[in-house]
């Protein structure tokens, strides 16, 4: 792979290109389709916004002052639990009931981030985590805090590392938590996902042990479910000696024994745990709702999944997407099992996958927009990835969505108080960010050559990786 500086020019050519094939398909009113498989990371809670609950005010100095509420969200977790998360994505606004999805950091606009560890760290040393507000007050030297400016200084000194700002809580016990948290943070490792399974694809040939997929959890079991298009196959889930299992704990190997007269295929497997999401996750939405990060969780269902695709004979592949932040881009890798070599088409071009070998092709993706596309190969072989690429922040207040709000919300004298990007939707010409992406003078233009690139059958310039493929697939 080139450095991201020498590929800036080829990789903002082949972004329009990208993102240009897309525009096509929105403008003739086709809408974003379900993807049929899922990316890898995508493991973890899965929840759907509240609200801002908890907060305070706080005031953004860049080309003039505007003030906004800072403070803790909440979100439910689907099929049960609830969360508390911190905005990292200031200059977005938060959409209404967004759904969420827990993420790694280098899947959000943490990747380029070197001082996202500071984040955890006031995570794990400000409230809610440390909840005895006298205690945190005498650290601080900030005099008296309650549970909203406790909450509004934590988001601040969280603002001043997520997102570069200049900003301040009106609060002055809130203002100098702020100042003694961005003073004494620290880098702390990324926490790991409350679940996930590595990989997320397997694939071999009918009548092997197919895997295996490694349990990575903090729960202390997880229960393992086949997918439906397993009932009547003969299809198990087994450990390495081929005995059935319904459930694993951390560390735990699970393969797919697929019978040997079986029809070439694929089936699925889920696994899902009750625990506590780790502070300092991630939690991003493909509404374009600003990106957040756990400050404290209840105990709440988590889950991941993973795929098994077999073949008695000839190519077998187990083809995954994830996001790239660092290199915006998409990664599609494709992983060959079988004893044939296998060949997919990825946006009107051709790969080749050795057999035993594994290929990643990169594919670049405007900022904050959707993304949709297909990896076909032979004998009805199709795998659809959909998205939205957000991956960094916006360095303007200019850009900053804000609410109206009265007495109720704001907590002050109404009329005239403005609060967060907090939880009302912003129509897409409003906010630069999402104008700048949505409707921007540059749209048509976009457009434009991205219709030519289709007339022409062109496609997106790629980066391709190759290399062995490992152990599982």
């Amino acid at each position: 792979m080139l450095s991201v500086k020498r590929r800036g020019a080829a990789r903002l050519a082949a972004a329009v290109m990208a993102s240009g094939l897309v525009a096509v398909g929105a403008m003739a009113g086709a809408g974003p389709a379900a993807a049929d498989d899922v990316a890898s990371g995508n493991g973890g809670a899965t929840a759907t916004l509240s609200g801002l609950k908890t907060f305070d005010r706080a005031v953004i100095h860049d080309k003039g002052d505007q003030e906004v509420g800072a403070g803790l969200f909440e979100m439910a977790v689907d099929d049960g639990g609830s969360i508390q998360t911190y905005c990292i994505d200031l200059h977005n606004p938060t959409q209404s009931k967004a759904k969420y999805e827990e993420k790694s950091w280098s899947q959000t606009s943490l990747a380029n981030n070197r001082e996202a560890g500071k984040i955890n760290w006031i995570l794990q040393n400000s409230y809610p985590q440390v909840n005895d507000l006298a205690e945190l007050a005498s650290k601080a030297g900030s005099g008296a805090l309650n549970e909203k400016t406790a909450a509004a200084g934590t988001q601040v000194a969280i603002w001043r590392f997520s997102d570069r700002a200049k900003v301040d809580a009106v609060d002055p016990a809130a203002e100098k938590l702020a100042d003694y948290l961005e003073k004494s943070a620290r880098n702390l490792a990324e926490p790991k996902a409350s679940l996930s399974l590595d990989p997320p694809a397997v694939s071999g040939k009918a009548g092997e042990l197919l895997g295996p997929v490694t349990v990575r959890t903090n729960a202390e079991s997880v229960t393992l479910t086949p997918g439906t298009e397993a009932a009547g196959s003969g299809v198990r889930l087994v450990d390495k000696s081929g005995k059935t299992i319904t459930s694993a704990a951390n560390g735990g190997e699970v393969y797919v024994d697929v019978p040997a007269d079986a029809a070439d295929g694929s089936a699925s497997l889920t696994a899902q745990a009750a625990t506590k999401v780790p502070v300092g996750r991630a939690f991003s939405s493909d509404t374009k709702s600003q990106t957040q990060i756990l400050a404290g969780s209840s105990e709440s269902t988590v889950s991941a999944s993973a795929s098994a695709h077999w073949a008695e004979k000839g190519a077998a592949p187990a083809v995954t997407a994830e996001k790239n932040c660092a290199e915006g881009a998409v990664d599609v890798t494709a992983a060959n099992k079988g004893d044939e070599a296998f060949t997919f088409t990825l946006l009107n071009q051709k790969y080749t996958v050795e057999a035993g070998q594994s290929k990643t092709v990169s594919v670049p993706v405007n900022e904050d927009r959707s993304y949709e596309f297909r990896v076909q190969g032979p004998n009805g072989f199709g795998k659809t990835f959909s998205g939205v690429l957000d991956c960094k922040i916006t360095g303007s207040d200019s850009d900053l969505p804000s609410t109206k709000a009265g007495p109720a919300s704001a907590g002050g004298t109404g009329g005239g108080e403005i609060v967060s990007g907090d939880t009302t939707a912003v129509d897409a010409t409003e906010g630069g960010d999402l104008a700048e992406t949505g409707s921007s003078s540059s749209t048509p233009l976009i457009a434009g050559i991205a219709i030519a690139l289709v007339v022409a059958g062109g496609g997106a310039i790629l980066f391709v990786r190759k290399k062995k493929t490992p152990s599982g697939g």
